[in-house]
C-alpha cells in the first residue's frame, strides 16, 4: 500500500472518530487535499518581492506589486476552468469584480476593508497552477501589525495545522525575524524540525551589486555562503538568488519593449552606461532616443536599472534578437530557471510525501487537543505510518544532518545527504549523474552506493547516529534498484 493510501486510511478512520464534531469537516477537507495540487506559500519580510516572484512563477502579472489594500490580504492563486475572484469574510464568500490593467489584475473589494477580508481566492486557468496552488502572504515585519499577523496565523497557527505544504521564503539577508518565523513554521509533531519543506530565496538579487552587470554573480556567492551557514541549513533546504523583477519580466516580455530597448542598445557602450548611471538620468536625459518619459519610467518599472542595462547589452552583442530569445536569456540570468528546477526536485517530486506529512500532522493535532473514544488508536496509527514509511525516515535523517545531530567526514555526510534525496528525489540527483543518464549507468551507480552504505552501516567503528542514518541510505538505494528493475520489466513486457 502506498504512503498516500495509508494516509488516506488513517484519515478515513479519523473522520469516523470525529464525525459530528467541528473537527470532522476539517479532517474531511484534509483528506480532499491529498488529491489537490501541492500548496506552496510565498512568504518573507515586507518589500522582499513576494508578489513579483509569484507572478514570475505563474507566468502572468496577477498579484498586485504596489502597496495597495490587496497586498495586506492572504491571497490564494489556483487553477480552474473560469476566471473569478472570491473573498472569504468569516464563514461567507463573496464574488468580487476585477479587471486587467496593463496586464495586471485589479481587484475591486466592493466596499470591503482589507481588515474585514480573511482571504482572497483567485481562480485562474494557468498551466503553472495545475501542479501547485500558490499563496501570496503579507510581509512579515510590516508596519501594519494586523497584516503581518495574518501571515503568522496562516503559516504558524496556534491551534490548527498550516494549510501550506511548503514555503518559499524570501530574504534580503538573514534577519532575526526570518529565523524566528522559519523555526516556528517547522512542526515538531510528525517529522521533527525539518528544512525539507522550505526553500530560501535571496530576493532582489540584482540589487546586491547596485545593478552592475555582475550583480547576479555576486548574489550567487552570497547565496552560497548563506546556504552553507549552519543556522540557515537548519531552516531551509537551499538558498537560490533570484532577481524577481527580471524574472517576472522574462515571462511577460513584449516585442514593443524589445523595440524600445533596441534604441538604448544602439548607443555606444560608454553613452549607454552614462545614461544608466541613475534612474533620474535615464528618464530625463538624451531626448534624441525617441523614448517618452512615460515609456522610460515603464521600462524601469518592468526591468529595473539592472534589467535595462543587461537587456540592452545583450541586444547590442546580439546575444538575443527577438522577445522570445531575450525572455529565454532573462529567465536563465534572473535565477528563475534555477528556482523552478529546485521547486521541481525538492517540492513537486516529493508532493505526495509533503501532502501526507501535512495530513498526518492535522490528525495528530486533532488527537492532541481533542480526546475522544478511539483517539488513542488513531494516534498509534499516525505513529505507525510515520515510523515505518521510508520517505519520512529520509526526512528525519535529512533533518538530523542539517541540525548537526548526524556527523562524519565531510565527503561522507555530503554523500549521505545526496543519497537520501537532499538535492532532489530523482535517481540521477541522488547518484550525482546527469539528467539523461541511462538505466545501466543508474543501476551501476545505485549498486555501488548500496554496497558503500552497507559497509558503513555494518562497520563497528561507525558512530551510532551515522549507522542509523546509513541503514536509511541502504533502504534508499534498495528502493532505487527496485524501481529501476521494475522499469526494465515494464519495457520487456511492452516489447
Amino acid at each position: 500500500m502506498s504512503l498516500v493510501d495509508r494516509t488516506r486510511t488513517v484519515l478515513d478512520h479519523a473522520i469516523e472518530v470525529y464525525r459530528g464534531t467541528p473537527h470532522g469537516a476539517r479532517l474531511a477537507a484534509t483528506r480532499d487535499r491529498l488529491d489537490q495540487p501541492l500548496r506552496v506559500a510565498v512568504a518573507g519580510r515586507v518589500k522582499a518581492g513576494k508578489s513579483t516572484l509569484l507572478n514570475a512563477l505563474v507566468g502572468e502579472r496577477l498579484a498586485p506589486t504596489d502597496a495597495g489594500e490587496c497586498t495586506r490580504i492572504v491571497t490564494w492563486y489556483q487553477d480552474g476552468h473560469t476566471y473569478q475572484v472570491r473573498a472569504r469574510v468569516g464563514r461567507q464568500e463573496r464574488q468580487l469584480r476585477f479587471a486587467r490593467e496593463d496586464g495586471q489584475l485589479d481587484i475591486d473589494l466592493g466596499g470591503l476593508r482589507a481588515e474585514e477580508v480573511d482571504e482572497l481566492v483567485v481562480t485562474w486557468p494557468a498551466q503553472a497552477l495545475r501542479s501547485v496552488t500558490l499563496v501570496d502572504t503579507p510581509g512579515i515585519g510590516s508596519l501594519s501589525e494586523s497584516a503581518a499577523r495574518r501571515t503568522w496565523d496562516l503559516l504558524v497557527p496556534d491551534e490548527e495545522e498550516t494549510p501550506a505544504d511548503a514555503v518559499l521564503y524570501l530574504m534580503r539577508h538573514l534577519h532575526a525575524g526570518d529565523v524566528e518565523f522559519l523555526r516556528a513554521f517547522h512542526d515538531a509533531e510528525v517529522s521533527r524540525p525539518s528544512p525539507v519543506n522550505a526553500i530560501g530565496v535571496l530576493s532582489r538579487a540584482d540589487e546586491i551589486a547596485v545593478g552592475r552587470l555582475d550583480s547576479m554573480a555576486s548574489a550567487r556567492r552570497v547565496a552560497t555562503r548563506l546556504g552553507e551557514n549552519p543556522d540557515v541549513r537548519r531552516l531551509v533546504q537551499s538558498v537560490v538568488p533570484v532577481a524577481g523583477l527580471l524574472a517576472e519580466t522574462a515571462v511577460t516580455l513584449t516585442e514593443e519593449e524589445v523595440g524600445q530597448l533596441r534604441r538604448i542598445a544602439d548607443l555606444a557602450p560608454r553613452e549607454a552606461e552614462e545614461l544608466l548611471l541613475s534612474a533620474d538620468r535615464f528618464v530625463q536625459t538624451r531626448p534624441e532616443l525617441g523614448l517618452t518619459a512615460l515609456e522610460r519610467e515603464s521600462l524601469l518599472a518592468r526591468f529595473g536599472v539592472f534589467g535595462v542595462r543587461l537587456t540592452s547589452t545583450m541586444l547590442r552583442r546580439s546575444a538575443a534578437s527577438t522577445a522570445t530569445d531575450l525572455a529565454r536569456e532573462l529567465a536563465e540570468r534572473s535565477g528563475l530557471n534555477q528556482l523552478q528546477d529546485l521547486l521541481t526536485s525538492l517540492f513537486f517530486e516529493r508532493r505526495d510525501v509533503l501532502k501526507c506529512r501535512s495530513a498526518l500532522l492535522a490528525v495528530a493535532d486533532v488527537v492532541r487537543v481533542w480526546a475522544r473514544p478511539g483517539s488513542e488508536v488513531l494516534a498509534g496509527e499516525v505513529e505507525a505510518v510515520v515510523s515505518s514509511a521510508h520517505p519520512f525516515n529520509e526526512l528525519r535523517v535529512l533533518s538530523g544532518l542539517r541540525a548537526g545531530w548526524v556527523s562524519g567526514k565531510d565527503e561522507v555526510v555530503a554523500d549521505l545527504e545526496r543519497v537520501i534525496g537532499g538535492a532532489g528525489a530523482a535517481p540521477h540527483q541522488r547518484l550525482r549523474l546527469p539528467p539523461d543518464a541511462g538505466r545501466v549507468d543508474l543501476t551501476t551507480a545505485a549498486s555501488d552506493a548500496l554496497a558503500r552504505w552497507q559497509r558503513r552501516a555494518e562497520n563497528p567503528l561507525t558512530n551510532y547516529e551515522l549507522s542509523v542514518a546509513a541503514r536509511v541510505a541502504v533502504r534508499s538505494c534498495e528502493g532505487m534498484l527496485a524501481d529501476l528493475s521494475s522499469e526494465r520489466s515494464d519495457v520487456r513486457t511492452r516489447h
